[in-house]
């Protein structure tokens, strides 16, 4: 049995030694150690399958993952974790929120055309319009396998709170009804306990919810979204009553917005929605999860809930444990995540058992769990399938299925007065002994060229206004120029000349001359569609961290250390273990190639210090500051090098900068200096006629617009198109100076968007920006789409372009 449904730390009636301390898990990686379901997934959208094949593939990853959970020791293990998208999307679906646009009748449950559509787009073409394309996307009818022919954007998506996870936003208007549309969690306990396992379904909370949400479309504007929540706790209750009646003891609410900044009118729909669900829940039990960072000055708000237990993110919180145990109920648990589920490295055993016998002394056994501080999604599945790291790393680290093993470990520690012989014990602080006095983390160069910066490194040598008028005379460039983000399709036959010259059947001559090859069909693709300024397509790059991360030393990489960042969309960041710098070139020499193919302004491509760093697994020893520093100056080098090389527009990426901005508002005035201090480092050392790009994707810029503007880049572009400019109006509101891209072209939808889509949103930019400062170009990179959809869309950005000039 692999829950202890009583959730009781008491001895047993026989007079044995105590039982451990009860743990549990808030949510587990749905990708598959090999990134089975992003395979099943793209097969089905793809039409190479079909629904069936789709949820058989689901339902084995689903087993296998619930089984390894309860081999670990966890005696209350998670379901309605899974999704084929997003959770949040999965969430919409359950409770029939789905937009007008996507023609569902609201009769029946949502199906999985649905489903997807809201995720990706669905094209107005029909499929015989686009059965040709080969791009391994959906095209015309929305899905290979469903009959509709009716365009619909994409719903918006955007960052889960400081992650690189994407979430997709729910929207809510004046006509929006809810009603239980998916029989989604209930088929999964369902499933579970056929297996074995009484699980604990996970619910994202109803509060929560509606304040990831957004007011769109309907008649009024400036709706309150949350005078729909009586009517979605009604289907919140009968999802609760369900659940019960089919054997639940226990469900999780996740409430993730109890660590951020919320205002008392927030703190009394909490206060509303439980006191229905406690009833409307009856004998079931409910934990309701905060994590991602304390709750602060909202712990008395979640202390106060009519809950059975709560759960706290130690890692990123553990202020809440110095306030707020005094305040509990008498009988409340206590969920204490002392596991980072975020980052890649080994716990230290004597540092979170020193927390849990604290908690213990006040509270006692009976009220405190162990847990991961959050869902385990972020986190790669197994280091089992990891056969080349090096041995001393590897026993530094610790993923999915070893955090489990942590987590039960400690709880069996927790209560052994002999912890310190324990052969667990002894094994955890050898590994972190070995890792303080590896040389490769203290690397004296690298430490004394960081201390030895100063303000003048970060200070381009004039003004924007100045740097303009030089760089205009010496790229002279049309009105509305048209670029791209950097990335062209990586095509199978593309990723598959790496996979061969990886394992050794193709030679590095044979290799680099494909690559040459597709880099000049890139080259010639836009010259032809007549582009601007151009990029060479990005064909040699694995990733857009990676790449540098493998050219960079103190970084080390996974085999499948695979992470979720949206949909079928998996990346495997790299991980900072030590010291950072640049010993060679990166992009000189490709970026030399590109250039010598045409007349046109080749943009030189680099990754900026904050994203290289916000996208890693970074070493948890040195802070984020001091890593991001060296970073930066390594970046610093290589802008140098392309300026030497003749390289006139060079693009330094920061599309992570605000993906770790600090979730309380008093954080993040330091967070800001560090990382602009960092990307002037890197950008600051050209002369004023070489143009600095930067691009940002998926972010609210309201609260960083003065970031963005201290920066100081020549250029940045920015994703537009799935907001309909929304995200522009921060830009607008603050009067930005320099020159701007707002993406016309939504790259991570399948869909072809027609001109007059595009000259419509930017019609909307031009009326409110200079227009000498306006720039056309995509959202985002083109890595993940196919040939025929880019150069039809690119097309039509370019023609926008030219009328727009005209």
């Amino acid at each position: 049995m692999t829950t202890n449904e009583s959730a009781t730390n008491n001895a047993s009636a026989s007079g044995s030694s105590p039982a451990p301390l009860f743990s549990h898990s808030l949510g587990f990686p749905r990708v598959g150690a090999k990134r089975e379901l992003k395979k099943a997934v793209e097969a089905f959208w793809k039409g190479a399958s079909d629904e069936t094949a789709l949820q058989a593939a689901a339902r084995e990853l689903r087993a296998t993952h619930w089984q390894l959970q309860a081999d670990a020791g966890l005696e209350l293990i998670p379901s309605n974790d899974f999704s084929l998208y997003d959770q949040v999307l999965d969430l919409s679906c359950l409770v029939g929120n789905v937009p007008e646009r996507f023609g569902w009748d609201g009769k029946g449950d949502v199906n999985l055309e649905t489903y997807f559509a809201m995720a990706r787009g669905r094209s107005g073409a029909k499929k015989e319009d686009n059965e040709s394309c080969g791009c391994g996307h959906e095209h015309g009818n929305g899905t290979a396998n469903g009959s509709h022919n009716t365009g619909a954007t994409a719903c918006e998506m955007t960052k889960w709170f400081d992650t690189n996870y994407h979430y997709l936003v729910p929207e809510f208007n004046d006509g929006t009804t809810f009603r239980l549309a998916s029989q989604k969690p209930f088929a999964e306990f369902q499933e579970a306990l056929a297996q074995g396992h009484r699980t604990k379904p996970v619910l994202l909370g109803p509060v929560s919810y509606l304040y990831l949400g957004k007011v769109h479309g309907g008649k009024n504007p400036s709706f309150d979204r949350f005078k729909l929540l009586p009517q979605l706790l009604e289907v919140y209750g009968e999802v609760l009553q369900k659940l019960a009646s089919q054997g639940a003891k226990w469900v999780q609410l996740d409430e993730p917005i109890f660590a951020l900044d919320l205002d008392t009118t927030i703190k009394q729909h909490f206060v509303t929605a439980y006191d229905v669900l406690r009833e409307k829940a009856g004998v079931l039990k409910l934990i309701t999860a905060c994590y991602f960072g304390a709750a602060g000055s909202n712990f008395l708000s979640l202390s106060r809930l009519p809950v059975e237990a709560i759960h706290l993110d130690i890692t990123r919180g553990a202020s809440d444990l110095d306030h707020g145990l005094e305040v509990l109920p008498p009988r409340t648990i206590v969920s204490l995540g002392v596991v980072d589920g975020r980052n890649i490295w080994k716990n230290d055993f004597a540092a979170s058992l020193k927390v849990i016998d604290q908690v213990v002394q006040k509270l006692g056994r009976d009220r405190v769990w162990l847990a991961p501080s959050c869902s385990l999604l972020h986190s790669p599945v197994s280091l089992q399938h990891e056969t080349k790291l090096e041995s001393v790393i590897k026993g530094w680290m610790s993923f999915a299925a070893e955090k489990l093993t942590e987590v039960s470990t400690l709880a069996r520690l927790a209560i052994s007065p002999e912890r310190e012989s324990d052969v667990a014990w002894l094994a955890n602080q050898s590994a972190l002994a070995t890792k303080a006095t590896d040389p490769r983390l203290n690397v004296s160069a690298v430490r004394e060229r960081a201390a030895a910066l100063t303000p003048q490194d970060e200070q381009r040598d004039s003004s924007f206004a100045k740097r303009q008028e030089v760089q205009r005379n010496r790229l002279k460039l049309p009105a509305f120029p048209t670029t791209t983000i950097g990335s062209f399709p990586q095509t199978d036959e593309v990723r598959s000349w790496r996979a061969r010259w990886r394992k050794g059947s193709l030679t590095d001559a044979e290799y680099e001359a494909l690559l040459g090859e597709e880099t000049a069909r890139c080259v010639r693709v836009q010259e032809d569609l007549d582009i601007d300024v151009l990029v060479h397509g990005e064909f040699e790059r694995n990733d857009m961290v990676e790449y540098f991360g493998e050219q960079l030393d103190g970084f080390t990489f996974t085999q499948n250390g695979w992470v979720q960042s949206y949909g079928s969309r998996c990346v495997k960041p790299p991980v900072i273990f030590g010291d950072v710098s640049r010993p060679h070139p990166m992009t000189v020499r490709w970026f030399q190639y590109a250039q010598s193919l045409t007349a046109r302004p080749m943009k030189g491509m680099l990754t900026g210090p904050i994203t290289i760093l916000n996208w890693s697994f970074v070493r948890n020893d040195l802070s984020r500051p001091e890593v991001c520093r060296q970073i930066a100056l390594a970046i610093r080098d290589e802008v140098r090098d392309l300026e030497a090389a003749g390289c006139r527009v060079i693009q330094i990426d920061e599309a992570a900068l605000r993906e770790c901005l600090p979730l309380r508002e008093k954080d993040r005035a330091f967070y800001l200096q560090w990382t602009v201090a960092a990307f002037r480092v890197a950008a600051s050392v050209v002369r004023d006629e070489t143009q600095i790009h930067t691009h940002m994707c998926y972010s609210n810029f309201n609260d960083i617009i003065e970031a963005i503007a201290a920066m100081d880049a020549d250029v940045i572009t920015i994703e537009t198109s799935r907001s309909s400019m929304e995200l522009l109006d921060a830009f607008v509101r603050f009067e930005y100076p320099n020159e701007i891209g707002p993406g016309v072209y939504d790259i991570h939808s399948p869909r072809v968007p027609p001109a007059t889509e595009m000259r419509e949103l930017m019609d909307r930019a031009s009326a409110v920006l200079p227009k000498d400062n306006l720039w056309v170009n995509p959202d985002c990179g083109l890595k993940t789409r196919g040939w025929p959809e880019v150069k039809a869309a690119l097309a039509n950005m370019v023609s926008v372009a030219h009328a727009l000039r005209g």
